[in-house]
């Protein structure tokens, strides 16, 4: 007898899907298409930055925000200011006052030194005032003539230092060249937060295809998840921006939900 598996997990869209679509956009589109919520990328768009009309849109489409993305990267550097601690603190109040689980955050910059130093003890501090979740994002390093650079510290992988819980990104596994399924599988119950795209690697190049179009073990995880009870959330992050038309990109963005449901409703035999 075959039983069809009812997922535990919840499937979601990063606002950063649908650039250069705006906030706004991302949240009518999630709720056409059906996905079960939203993740947040903070960033250079206002909207994204404010949480009195983030609570707005949330209530119109009727779709709850399930996890906020720190503003991490290189151009959003001055986004809610410049300091690092002071960006997660804003983001720790913007996922409670919204109710979201997560809040995904980078590894630190090399030159943000004294963050890089207090890293791993000061996220173990900020765990300790809240029930919001801090996961932290597998990065990538950088292929300069020959020679590998890392922009991150303590490293651009977290999954062999002291963090709790992780964001594991398949488009990042693809262009830093490491086995995803190897990753995934130490990183066991440690793995909080999934960020579903593919990648064919390419040095230098963070793809963030829609899933099935590239080389990473996009169906095989979310099928181990489905078996194993994940209860975590599946954030379709991928990259629409060369969209020739408005209709590619809600097809692309159709096409990814589908993959991430159909892998996720595995069957076994009883």
């Amino acid at each position: 007898m075959s039983v069809i598996r009812v997922p535990s997990a919840k499937i979601a869209l990063s606002t950063a899907s649908v650039y250069p679509e705006r906030t706004p956009d991302a949240f009518e589109l999630a709720a056409r298409l059906g996905y079960d919520g939203v993740e947040i990328m903070v960033g250079a768009d206002p909207v994204s930055q404010d949480v009195d009309v983030l609570e707005r849109l949330s209530d119109h489409y009727g779709l709850p925000i399930l996890a906020i993305h720190a503003p991490c990267l290189l151009v959003t550097q001055r986004v809610w200011g410049k300091d690092p601690w002071a960006k997660l603190q804003r983001a720790q109040r913007a996922a409670e006052r919204v109710g979201a689980r997560t809040v995904v955050v980078h590894p630190p910059f090399r030159w943000q030194r004294d963050y890089a130093r207090d890293f791993e003890a000061g996220l173990a501090r900020m765990r300790e005032e809240t029930d919001v979740v801090f996961a932290v994002e597998n990065m990538f390093p950088l292929k300069a003539r020959g020679n590998e650079v890392v922009p991150y510290s303590p490293d651009w992988n977290p999954v062999d230092y002291d963090f709790p819980q992780v964001t594991l990104d398949l488009s990042h596994t693809a262009v830093s060249g490491v086995d995803a399924m190897e990753m995934f599988t130490k990183l066991g119950d440690r793995l909080a937060h999934l960020h579903l795209a593919d990648g064919v690697g390419t040095a230098n190049k963070d793809e963030h295809l829609v899933p099935g179009r590239g080389g990473q073990p996009c169906a095989p995880i979310l099928e181990r998840l489905a078996g194993n009870g994940y209860d975590g959330l599946v954030v379709l992050e991928i990259n629409t921006r060369k969209a020739a038309s408005r209709t590619e990109r809600i097809d692309d963005l159709a096409e990814a939900l589908a993959f991430a449901r159909l892998h996720l409703a595995t069957s076994s035999s009883v």
